[in-house]
Protein backbone atom coordinates (compact mmCIF):
# COMPACT_ATOMS: atom_id res chain seq x y z
CA UNK A 1 0.00 0.00 0.00
CA UNK A 2 2.70 2.19 1.07
CA UNK A 3 4.72 1.71 -2.44
CA UNK A 4 1.32 2.20 -4.26
CA UNK A 5 0.56 5.46 -2.95
CA UNK A 6 4.29 6.46 -3.60
CA UNK A 7 4.25 5.97 -6.96
CA UNK A 8 0.72 7.59 -7.57
CA UNK A 9 1.87 10.85 -5.86
CA UNK A 10 4.99 10.77 -7.98
CA UNK A 11 3.24 10.34 -11.07
CA UNK A 12 0.90 13.29 -10.18
CA UNK A 13 3.86 15.01 -9.67
CA UNK A 14 5.06 14.68 -13.23
CA UNK A 15 2.03 15.39 -14.74
CA UNK A 16 1.82 18.60 -12.86
CA UNK A 17 5.16 19.57 -14.26
CA UNK A 18 5.23 18.19 -17.79
CA UNK A 19 4.28 20.99 -20.01
CA UNK A 20 1.30 20.74 -22.40
CA UNK A 21 1.38 19.69 -25.68
CA UNK A 22 -0.83 21.74 -27.99
CA UNK A 23 -3.27 19.75 -29.60
CA UNK A 24 -2.81 18.67 -32.92
CA UNK A 25 -4.49 15.90 -35.73
CA UNK A 26 -1.96 14.01 -37.70
CA UNK A 27 -2.76 12.13 -41.25
CA UNK A 28 0.02 10.49 -42.11
CA UNK A 29 2.82 13.04 -42.39
CA UNK A 30 0.80 16.13 -42.24
CA UNK A 31 -0.38 17.57 -38.91
CA UNK A 32 -2.04 20.27 -38.49
CA UNK A 33 -3.20 22.69 -34.87
CA UNK A 34 -6.85 23.40 -34.25
CA UNK A 35 -6.98 27.02 -33.96
CA UNK A 36 -10.38 28.50 -32.56
CA UNK A 37 -11.29 31.53 -34.20
CA UNK A 38 -13.19 34.52 -31.97
CA UNK A 39 -16.79 35.25 -33.06
CA UNK A 40 -17.37 38.50 -34.52
CA UNK A 41 -18.63 41.29 -32.42
CA UNK A 42 -22.10 41.37 -32.24
CA UNK A 43 -24.95 43.44 -29.73
CA UNK A 44 -26.18 41.93 -26.92
CA UNK A 45 -29.88 43.37 -27.69
CA UNK A 46 -31.44 41.69 -31.04
CA UNK A 47 -34.39 43.64 -31.27
CA UNK A 48 -34.85 46.89 -28.78
CA UNK A 49 -36.79 49.94 -28.86
CA UNK A 50 -37.32 53.06 -26.70
CA UNK A 51 -40.42 54.16 -25.49
CA UNK A 52 -40.63 58.10 -24.87
CA UNK A 53 -44.06 58.69 -22.43
CA UNK A 54 -45.63 61.91 -22.43
CA UNK A 55 -42.36 64.21 -22.41
CA UNK A 56 -44.86 67.05 -23.04
CA UNK A 57 -44.43 71.00 -22.28
CA UNK A 58 -47.65 71.27 -19.98
CA UNK A 59 -45.58 69.11 -17.63
CA UNK A 60 -42.38 70.77 -17.44
CA UNK A 61 -43.57 73.09 -14.07
CA UNK A 62 -44.65 70.16 -12.58
CA UNK A 63 -42.56 67.27 -12.72
CA UNK A 64 -39.71 66.62 -10.14
CA UNK A 65 -36.72 66.99 -11.88
CA UNK A 66 -38.28 67.42 -15.19
CA UNK A 67 -35.13 68.99 -16.59
CA UNK A 68 -32.64 66.03 -15.48
CA UNK A 69 -35.52 63.65 -17.43
CA UNK A 70 -35.48 65.80 -20.68
CA UNK A 71 -31.50 64.82 -20.62
CA UNK A 72 -31.72 61.22 -19.84
CA UNK A 73 -34.18 61.17 -23.02
CA UNK A 74 -31.86 63.11 -25.19
CA UNK A 75 -29.29 60.71 -24.24
CA UNK A 76 -31.12 57.91 -24.67
CA UNK A 77 -32.80 59.34 -28.47
CA UNK A 78 -28.76 60.17 -29.39
CA UNK A 79 -27.89 56.64 -28.66
CA UNK A 80 -30.82 55.12 -30.68
CA UNK A 81 -30.12 57.60 -33.87
CA UNK A 82 -26.47 56.09 -33.57
CA UNK A 83 -27.26 52.34 -32.95
CA UNK A 84 -30.62 52.48 -35.33
CA UNK A 85 -33.02 51.88 -32.95
CA UNK A 86 -36.52 52.77 -33.16
CA UNK A 87 -38.59 55.00 -31.13
CA UNK A 88 -41.71 55.24 -30.08
CA UNK A 89 -43.43 58.56 -28.61
CA UNK A 90 -47.37 59.72 -27.16
CA UNK A 91 -48.20 62.60 -25.72
CA UNK A 92 -50.96 62.75 -23.09
CA UNK A 93 -53.97 64.54 -24.24
CA UNK A 94 -52.30 67.10 -26.11
CA UNK A 95 -54.32 69.14 -27.12
CA UNK A 96 -54.60 70.33 -23.82
CA UNK A 97 -51.67 69.35 -22.67
CA UNK A 98 -49.47 70.38 -25.25
CA UNK A 99 -47.10 68.79 -27.86
CA UNK A 100 -43.68 67.14 -26.64
CA UNK A 101 -40.95 69.27 -25.28
CA UNK A 102 -38.93 71.01 -27.70
CA UNK A 103 -35.55 69.56 -26.81
CA UNK A 104 -36.75 66.06 -28.11
CA UNK A 105 -38.22 67.15 -31.07
CA UNK A 106 -34.92 66.55 -33.52
CA UNK A 107 -34.37 63.85 -31.93
CA UNK A 108 -37.47 62.17 -32.38
CA UNK A 109 -38.26 63.61 -36.06
CA UNK A 110 -34.61 61.02 -36.53
CA UNK A 111 -35.75 57.86 -34.40
CA UNK A 112 -39.63 58.00 -33.96
CA UNK A 113 -41.57 54.85 -35.50
CA UNK A 114 -44.53 55.60 -34.38
CA UNK A 115 -46.16 59.06 -33.07
CA UNK A 116 -49.24 59.65 -31.62
CA UNK A 117 -51.35 61.40 -28.88
CA UNK A 118 -53.64 59.32 -26.15
CA UNK A 119 -56.06 59.74 -23.56
CA UNK A 120 -55.63 55.87 -22.32
CA UNK A 121 -52.46 55.90 -19.88
CA UNK A 122 -51.13 52.74 -20.96
CA UNK A 123 -48.91 53.17 -24.53
CA UNK A 124 -49.90 50.03 -25.64
CA UNK A 125 -53.40 51.14 -25.87
CA UNK A 126 -52.47 52.99 -29.05
CA UNK A 127 -53.04 50.45 -32.15
CA UNK A 128 -50.41 51.67 -33.91
CA UNK A 129 -47.58 50.79 -30.94
CA UNK A 130 -49.98 47.58 -30.05
CA UNK A 131 -49.42 46.17 -33.81
CA UNK A 132 -45.33 46.33 -33.33
CA UNK A 133 -45.29 44.96 -29.74
CA UNK A 134 -47.50 41.28 -29.75
CA UNK A 135 -47.70 39.20 -27.24
CA UNK A 136 -44.71 37.03 -27.57
CA UNK A 137 -45.71 32.81 -27.69
CA UNK A 138 -42.85 30.56 -26.97
CA UNK A 139 -41.22 29.50 -28.64
CA UNK A 140 -41.09 32.72 -30.51
CA UNK A 141 -38.79 34.44 -28.38
CA UNK A 142 -37.22 36.13 -32.19
CA UNK A 143 -40.37 38.43 -31.35
CA UNK A 144 -39.31 39.52 -27.75
CA UNK A 145 -38.40 43.50 -27.93
CA UNK A 146 -36.13 44.91 -25.40
CA UNK A 147 -37.80 47.36 -24.52
CA UNK A 148 -36.47 50.93 -22.83
CA UNK A 149 -39.16 53.32 -20.97
CA UNK A 150 -38.29 57.12 -20.56
CA UNK A 151 -41.12 59.80 -19.62
CA UNK A 152 -43.77 60.70 -17.17
CA UNK A 153 -45.50 60.15 -15.02
CA UNK A 154 -43.78 57.13 -13.29
CA UNK A 155 -46.61 55.53 -11.32
CA UNK A 156 -49.08 56.20 -14.17
CA UNK A 157 -48.63 56.13 -17.14
CA UNK A 158 -45.00 54.43 -17.17
CA UNK A 159 -46.05 51.75 -15.15
CA UNK A 160 -49.41 50.90 -16.86
CA UNK A 161 -46.97 50.40 -20.07
CA UNK A 162 -44.23 48.52 -18.12
CA UNK A 163 -46.96 46.02 -17.07
CA UNK A 164 -48.72 45.93 -20.26
CA UNK A 165 -45.56 45.33 -22.35
CA UNK A 166 -44.42 42.82 -19.33
CA UNK A 167 -47.83 40.48 -20.02
CA UNK A 168 -47.19 40.27 -24.07
CA UNK A 169 -43.72 38.82 -23.08
CA UNK A 170 -41.23 41.71 -23.83
CA UNK A 171 -38.50 42.66 -22.05
CA UNK A 172 -39.08 45.59 -20.20
CA UNK A 173 -36.67 48.21 -18.99
CA UNK A 174 -37.42 51.13 -16.84
CA UNK A 175 -34.66 53.80 -17.22
CA UNK A 176 -34.87 55.54 -13.52
CA UNK A 177 -33.06 58.26 -14.07
CA UNK A 178 -35.52 59.08 -17.10
CA UNK A 179 -38.66 59.03 -15.73
CA UNK A 180 -40.18 61.10 -12.70
CA UNK A 181 -43.45 62.45 -11.27
CA UNK A 182 -45.26 65.33 -10.13
CA UNK A 183 -45.03 64.20 -6.07
CA UNK A 184 -41.65 62.96 -5.73
CA UNK A 185 -42.57 60.13 -3.13
CA UNK A 186 -44.65 58.10 -6.43
CA UNK A 187 -41.11 57.77 -8.09
CA UNK A 188 -39.66 55.20 -5.57
CA UNK A 189 -42.97 53.49 -5.18
CA UNK A 190 -43.38 53.13 -8.58
CA UNK A 191 -40.29 51.56 -9.22
CA UNK A 192 -40.39 49.12 -6.58
CA UNK A 193 -43.76 47.81 -7.72
CA UNK A 194 -42.58 47.48 -11.05
CA UNK A 195 -39.13 45.58 -9.99
CA UNK A 196 -41.24 43.14 -8.51
CA UNK A 197 -43.84 42.42 -11.20
CA UNK A 198 -40.35 41.46 -13.00
CA UNK A 199 -39.74 44.87 -14.85
CA UNK A 200 -36.03 45.36 -15.08
CA UNK A 201 -35.55 48.95 -13.00
CA UNK A 202 -31.42 50.16 -14.51
CA UNK A 203 -30.44 53.04 -15.67
CA UNK A 204 -29.66 54.63 -19.40
CA UNK A 205 -25.96 53.89 -19.12
CA UNK A 206 -26.39 50.87 -18.21
CA UNK A 207 -29.19 49.79 -20.57
CA UNK A 208 -26.41 51.31 -23.63
CA UNK A 209 -23.84 49.26 -22.47
CA UNK A 210 -26.20 45.92 -22.18
CA UNK A 211 -27.65 46.94 -25.34
CA UNK A 212 -24.42 46.88 -27.29
CA UNK A 213 -22.62 43.85 -25.46
CA UNK A 214 -19.46 44.12 -26.97
CA UNK A 215 -16.91 46.65 -27.45
CA UNK A 216 -15.79 45.59 -30.71
CA UNK A 217 -19.24 46.49 -32.38
CA UNK A 218 -18.25 49.95 -34.89
CA UNK A 219 -20.99 52.18 -32.73
CA UNK A 220 -19.25 51.92 -29.55
CA UNK A 221 -16.74 54.84 -29.30
CA UNK A 222 -19.77 56.58 -30.62
CA UNK A 223 -21.49 55.51 -27.65
CA UNK A 224 -19.06 56.19 -24.97
CA UNK A 225 -18.45 59.81 -26.06
CA UNK A 226 -21.95 60.59 -25.75
CA UNK A 227 -22.15 58.77 -22.46
CA UNK A 228 -18.86 60.90 -21.49
CA UNK A 229 -20.65 64.45 -22.80
CA UNK A 230 -23.59 63.87 -20.98
CA UNK A 231 -21.29 63.30 -17.34
CA UNK A 232 -19.62 65.87 -18.53
CA UNK A 233 -22.48 67.95 -18.82
CA UNK A 234 -24.26 66.98 -15.33
CA UNK A 235 -20.64 67.79 -13.71
CA UNK A 236 -19.69 64.70 -13.22
CA UNK A 237 -16.43 62.85 -13.85
CA UNK A 238 -16.32 60.26 -16.61
CA UNK A 239 -13.91 58.20 -18.74
CA UNK A 240 -13.28 55.09 -20.04
CA UNK A 241 -9.97 53.41 -20.57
Amino acid sequence: MTLMRVTTSTFVRGLRTRPIAPYSHHCGQKSFSTTIMAASPQRHFQNPAVFVCDMQEKFRPAIWHFDEIILTAQKVLRAAQILKIPAYVTTQNGARLGATVSELADLLAATAEVSADKTAFSMLRVPEVAARFPEVLPPEKKQQREVAIVGIESHICVTQTALDLLARGHRVYVLADGVSSCDDEEVPLALARLRAAGVIVTTSESWLYECMGDAGIPEFKEIVKLVKEEREFKGGFGGLA
